[in-house]
């Protein structure tokens, strides 16, 4: 039988992984609360747990609901459209413990913000769930392109989230997805039968990566799960837990969805915006030399941009900006690298638009030509 998580206090690991979790969904709710082609928002936490821990710490399903109110109530009290949470635990006792805690929660929060009511939909339930991702009634919403969809699925292992159900996530429209995995146990069991009835191990490259890389090289399992052609952005946060390794990977359709994404994981990360840990052996704030440190990832990605323009492969700021997206870079990287040639008169540019970020709404398409 799994752990239960919540029979004991959230350690630093787990709370990290639950900040993750509310910062991302924290970005990412303003944008289909203000958009005009979003007819709703539906929220599902598939392995939602009881809802706190030994402690009384809120798990993830609280925590959004606490995001979702935003500071001051600036995302509930302008919330015009049906925003509606369903949180799933498949274990019958904690699914009515997660009952009570969270009726507990958005009374005490109705009191502390003098509301009648909550504007939010809530629903509780209680299913195994592939019985629950594979109903007929779920898929139609999840294929609704005018209902907005984030998905946290917060597995216990990793056999949950295979093949099949990663292919399902990434072809729904308007549909953005976290979802933790145990890397190292995928590693340490590669060669076990159970192991390979989830995950296709034999197409993870372990053997060149270190201990540390475990989590990338899942991730780059499921990028290459991806659909040659299609457009479809992936990133992920590795997080060490004693000697093991375990992550999260997020995914969406659009391009905003990552900007958001990874301005989260820079914030937790700021020397390759993807672990809780120095992934890349940089030099760190405070110790001998740091001064001297190059940053391994921004500098490798640079490099690759540069070279990339210079050999005419990337032409146009919006193939360079969504280029350091998929190498899981904040954007602006791409702006910095094209200043610096035209500091080197290498490149000429007609209009230099310095605009880095919510590039899906960049109107000045600029070209560089090399001298």
């Amino acid at each position: 039988m799994a752990k239960d998580i919540n029979k004991n206090t959230f350690d630093k690991a787990t709370k990290l992984k639950l900040e993750i979790f509310g910062e991302s969904f924290k970005e990412w709710l303003p944008v289909f609360i203000h958009d005009k082609y979003t007819k709703a928002v539906y929220i599902f936490d598939f392995f939602a747990g009881s809802g706190t821990d030994s402690e009384n710490n809120n798990g993830s399903p609280l925590i959004l609901l606490d995001k979702a109110k935003g500071d001051e109530r600036k995302y509930c009290s302008k919330a015009q459209k049906p925003i509606k949470f369903f949180f799933n635990e498949g274990v019958e006792e904690k699914s009515n413990e997660l009952k009570k805690n969270t009726d507990a929660f958005i009374e005490q929060c109705k009191i502390t913000n003098n509301c009648s009511q909550c504007v939010y939909d809530y629903h509780i339930l209680n299913y195994d769930f592939k019985e629950l991702f594979s109903n007929v009634s779920l898929k139609k919403v999840f294929e609704n392109k005018e209902i907005a969809k984030f998905v946290l699925l917060d597995q216990y292992g990793f056999k949950q989230i295979n093949e099949d159900v990663f292919k399902q996530l990434i072809s729904f429209p308007k549909t953005d997805f976290i979802f933790f995995i145990s890397s190292s146990f995928i590693k340490r069991f590669k060669d076990h039968p159970y192991t390979k009835q989830h995950i296709d191990t034999s197409k993870i490259k372990f053997d060149n990566k270190g201990t540390k890389e475990i989590h990338r090289a899942v991730a780059n399992y499921f990028k290459s799960l991806i659909p040659e052609g299609k457009e479809y952005y992936l990133h992920h946060f590795s997080i060490k837990k004693g000697a093991n390794y375990y992550g999260l990977i997020f995914g969406t359709n659009h391009t905003l969805g990552m900007e958001k994404f990874l301005k989260v994981c820079w914030h937790y990360d700021k020397l390759s915006g993807e672990a809780n840990y120095n992934i890349d052996n940089n030099w760190e704030e405070n110790t001998l030399f740091a001064q001297l440190g190059e940053n391994f990832k921004k500098d490798t990605v640079a490099k690759e941009i540069k070279e990339l323009i210079l050999s005419g492969r990337i032409s146009d700021n919006k193939t360079g900006l969504k280029y350091a997206l998929t190498k899981g870079c904040e954007p602006k990287i791409f702006t910095e690298v094209v200043q610096n040639l035209l500091n080197d008169k290498l490149i000429e540019v007609k209009s230099f638009n310095k605009q880095s970020t919510n590039i899906h709404r960049i109107k000045e398409l600029y070209h560089i030509k090399m001298k």
